[in-house]
């Protein structure tokens, strides 16, 4: 795949500063402790040759460093300490949905599944019954309003492919869709990100304030239309967002919106509890959404890590540094350019034991739904980066996750892994990656019923 082309952040003018029960844990006796060190994305923008760098990232910009372990606290926590905006009226949905809160609540303990690794959830039990409850009960009413291309116009093609190929489901879906706004769980706010950027952002301007005033003119036009906005200030509406402005752009009059988002970063305010982690996909062919799909057995990846990409942001110039044409086990490159006889970009994916998903100019990357496309053990390095489903996923049982100061370190942390150990941690990849497809038509537990739940499951225990 083409990881040559060029999307960056556009430093911003001061106009526009950046900003359950208990988890239960079905862990098997041969997992060992999670991988962390102790201690975005070469955007493929062929589509978007007019974006721009961002500043380079310095000492006096960089939020603390919220460790993995950390973000496992902090998503617990919000189950208890996260406080919902408060309703101006009740509603039937809204009763419906506590009801739903207390059966996910006292779900019956599954020890084993033949069709999941449980130990690849934070509590497979409640996930189970969490998804077959949406299934059963979830409604979502679509808003008509907005014109194209910014609003009902999905992109299905390229990085930012997730928010199009969600949008085109979801309106298709007889299942979860409901014409009539009375019966509806949830409210779907059905703009691009990308086609918002692509459509009115001015090169060179570096600012981003009609984006924005444009966000704030739909609210406003669904807010005096309709009441629904008004009941919850928002807090029952959602959007589904992948490009790299989404955080800054909607923070303001959709902040209360659950906000499904790739670029998914603690330092621009993502929230546990109510914020969903989008995963990033990179779609080449949108009439075969499962190209190439898969990778070699455990036993015949002879590559220790891999990476290649441009050198955006930081911190991947300090990666190839270390790493580039320092140790045969480490094929760490910058842009690999097509040539006949040359190992391509998935055949490296699908030779290597691990894959590395360093972040770019977001904390976001493609490469970690890649790395788990061809099979690939992700290996993380993107700190405050909140991975994808993480309400959902156990992510420390099937990838890595290095601190971006352990760089120097790479190849001992990885080394240091049992055989035994890497050989379970790629099963779990090849298990969880269910999650992580498209299909023109959904499936049971696939990237869009998963996207779907996320969101219906942080607004369900917003339910007080």
């Amino acid at each position: 795949m083409d990881h040559n082309s060029t999307v960056a952040w556009i430093p911003l003018n001061d106009s526009f500063p950046l900003e359950k029960s208990t988890e239960t844990h079905h862990e098997s006796l041969e997992t060992s402790p999670p991988i962390t060190s102790t201690g975005k994305d070469d955007k493929v923008n062929d589509e978007n040759p007019k974006a721009e760098k961002s500043a380079p990232v310095t000492k006096e910009t960089e939020p603390a460093v919220v460790t993995i372990s950390k973000m496992n606290d902090m998503l617990k926590q919000s189950r208890v300490s996260y406080k919902p905006v408060k309703t101006k009226w009740p509603s039937t949905a809204d009763q419906e949905l506590l009801n739903m809160k207390r059966l996910i609540e006292n779900a019956s303990f599954i020890e084993n599944d033949p069709h999941f690794d449980v130990n690849l959830y934070r509590n497979f039990s409640e996930f189970k019954r969490s998804y077959e409850l949406m299934e059963q009960t979830l409604k979502v009413y679509i808003y008509a309003e907005g014109e194209r291309p910014i609003f009902h116009q999905p992109p299905l093609k390229g990085i930012y492919a997730s928010e199009g190929w969600f949008m085109k489901l979801l309106k298709s879906s007889k299942r979860f869709v409901t014409k009539n706004p009375k019966k509806a769980h949830l409210f779907y706010l059905p703009f691009s990100s990308r086609n918002l950027e692509m459509t009115l952002y001015v090169p060179n301007s570096h600012s981003r304030k009609n984006l924005i005033e444009h966000l704030s003119n739909y609210v406003e036009i669904i807010r005096s239309k309709y009441n629904f906005w008004n009941r919850t200030n928002g807090a029952d509406h959602f959007l589904v967002a992948c490009h790299d402005w989404a955080p800054a752009e909607t923070k303001g009059v959709m902040a209360n919106c659950i906000r499904a988002m790739c670029n998914a970063d603690i330092g621009e305010g993502f929230k546990f509890g109510k914020d969903v982690s989008l995963p990033e996909t990179s779609i080449r062919s949108p009439q075969n959404l499962l190209r190439e799909l898969g990778g070699k057995p455990p036993s015949q990846r002879k590559i220790l890590a891999f990476f290649a990409g441009n050198m955006h942001g930081y911190l991947r110039p300090i990666l190839l540094k270390y790493w580039e044409n320092k140790d045969p086990d480490m094929k760490i490159f910058g842009r690999i350019r097509k040539s006949k006889g040359e190992m391509s970009y998935a055949q490296y994916m699908k030779s290597s034991k691990y894959c590395v998903c360093a972040k770019g100019f977001e904390v976001n990357s493609p490469r970690v739904v890649e790395a788990i496309f061809y099979e690939c053990v992700p290996v993380i390095v993107s700190d405050n980066f909140v991975p994808p489903f993480f309400e959902t996923l156990r992510w420390e049982s099937f990838a890595v996750f290095v601190m971006e100061k352990d760089i120097p370190n790479l190849k001992n942390i990885l080394s240091a892994i049992p055989k035994r150990r890497y050989v379970e941690m790629q099963r779990r990849v090849k298990m969880v990656q269910q999650h992580f497809l498209w299909h023109s038509k959904p499936v049971k537990y696939d990237v869009f019923h998963m996207i779907l739940h996320s969101i219906w499951y942080n607004r369900v225990f917003q339910i007080r």
